[in-house]
């Protein structure tokens, strides 16, 4: 609701607004008294001159988890500061000062201009732009009033028509994980019918006739083209299993289940691809726990690093700077029976490695992760930072050849640089997609549609 006269607006904790200046009818905004600065969703953005002024170009994604409404904004450059981001670092952005209308009000607020295409609102509100005018609620939502989906497609003239594609399975977890939106988005994008289906609730009919897979309430999945399998890896077991089932349903997988299982097995997939003739860092393996030392002088000493077998996204990942501490780390580990491998520790990397994504025999993207500080290991997920690489000619032969011998079709390739050349760390057969579309701007997800498309033989109706 509104207020009349001096006082002020009340709000909740998200609201509609409109930015007219920039085409923007409608954007939800999350409420932030907390922040400083207000920031806007944008991409591809350009900086350029116009009467010998500077100015800035972007495109953004208006609506949530919608990506078929796309607008190309301009606006005159107020500022370029550093705004500390969710993960507390720096970030160099532009600012840009525009009119804002929310209700019946229209007043000019800074907006700093960032990627949030990971983040819950397209917009947040800090309090800078509120300072005078509003009083928050944070109890109380949509204040103001609601916009309906439908509301929003005749506001940004988006007609619905039916598919006419494919029919395509996502096979995974977590909807809302950013990938599996990503995904999803990307399918509905070219045209296809893609659903997504949670492992757990999926159960299989084995028979040699009619082999089926039932989703939630007994409904028999019998339709798909292509399923993608994304497979997290505590699931690991039945999710191949399901992609087997769908295999022998007859139905496309774009990683199929035996690549898959290699990929997740660390200590399989590091012989497949020795047997391949490409360089991994020296490893080693051992059961027994009186081989301790003999381990660790195999890799060269400390310092290494111990690895478990079952780890994911760098959890199990171990830096041990002294033979003592490597001691302690194996021999505990294998006091609770935790399979492990001790591998050399390629002290020249400075704890960066690079991510190398494959589609269908080709990278296509490929960026640089670095450690955070204090950290030995390169890892998005645990506070560190991902740039754009130019990759060597040895290097994008090393991440195809492995996605190749891992039988994968796509596949996210981590290599470490060394005084010896690129050597191969890992073989990811469910790559995230949020840190390599963040930092190359590259539609990844488009891309692995298209895969299936071609392997599919499958054209748009023209």
């Amino acid at each position: 609701m509104t207020t009349s006269g001096s006082e002020k607006m009340i709000i909740g904790s998200e609201e509609w607004c409109a930015i007219p200046q920039l085409g923007i009818h409608a954007i939800k905004v999350r409420v932030d008294s907390g922040a400083k600065t207000s920031a806007l969703h944008a991409f591809n953005i350009q900086p350029f001159t116009r009467a010998n002024a500077p100015w800035v170009a972007f495109e953004i994604h208006p609506v949530q988890d919608n990506r078929k409404i796309a607008l190309r904004c301009e606006a005159p450059v107020a500022d370029r500061r550093v705004v500390k981001n969710t993960s507390g670092q720096g970030e160099r952005r532009y600012v840009i000062k525009v009119p804002l209308r929310m209700a019946d009000q229209v007043w000019d607020i800074e907006i700093t201009l960032t990627n949030r295409d990971s983040m819950g609102y397209r917009m947040l509100l800090g309090r800078e732009a509120m300072n005078g005018r509003i009083l928050v609620d944070p109890a109380d939502s949509m204040v103001l009033g609601r916009i309906g989906d439908v509301d929003l497609s005749h506001m940004y003239g988006v007609t619905q028509s039916p598919p006419t594609g494919l029919k395509i399975g996502l096979l995974a977890s977590n909807p809302n994980l950013y990938s599996n939106k990503r995904i999803m988005e990307a399918g509905e994008q070219r045209g296809h019918d893609i659903r997504f289906y949670n492992i757990q609730d999926c159960y299989m009919k084995l028979d040699d006739e009619t082999p089926e897979v039932h989703y939630r309430g007994g409904k028999i999945i019998n339709e798909l083209d292509a399923v993608i399998p994304r497979i997290r890896p505590s699931a690991t077991f039945y999710g191949c299993a399901l992609t087997r089932q769908f295999e022998s349903m007859g139905v496309y997988t774009q990683n199929s289940s035996l690549s898959i299982s290699q990929s997740r097995d660390k200590l399989f997939s590091l012989q497949l691809l020795i047997k391949s003739g490409l360089d991994i860092p020296v490893t080693g393996f051992a059961n027994s726990p009186i081989d301790t030392n003999e381990l660790i002088d195999m890799v060269g000493g400390a310092p290494l690093i111990v690895k478990l077998l079952e780890g994911s996204q760098g959890r199990g990942v171990v830096l041990a700077e002294t033979k003592k501490a490597a001691q302690s780390v194996i021999n505990a580990f294998k006091a609770v029976k935790a399979n492990l491998l001790v591998q050399e520790f390629i002290k020249e990397a400075g704890g960066r490695d690079l991510r190398l994504f494959v589609v269908n025999g080709k990278v296509t993207a490929a960026i640089q992760r670095e450690a955070a500080p204090g950290e030995f290991r390169a890892n998005i997920h645990q506070g560190g930072t991902a740039s754009v690489v130019k990759i060597t000619a040895a290097e994008r032969k090393l991440a195809v050849k492995a996605t190749k011998s891992m039988g994968l079709v796509v596949a996210g390739v981590d290599i470490i640089r060394s005084k010896a050349g690129p050597l191969l760390l890992e073989v990811n057969s469910s790559p995230g997609l949020e840190g390599i579309e963040a930092a190359t701007g590259k539609d990844v997800a488009n891309m692995m549609i298209a895969a299936i498309e071609q392997e599919l033989k499958w054209k748009p109706r023209s």
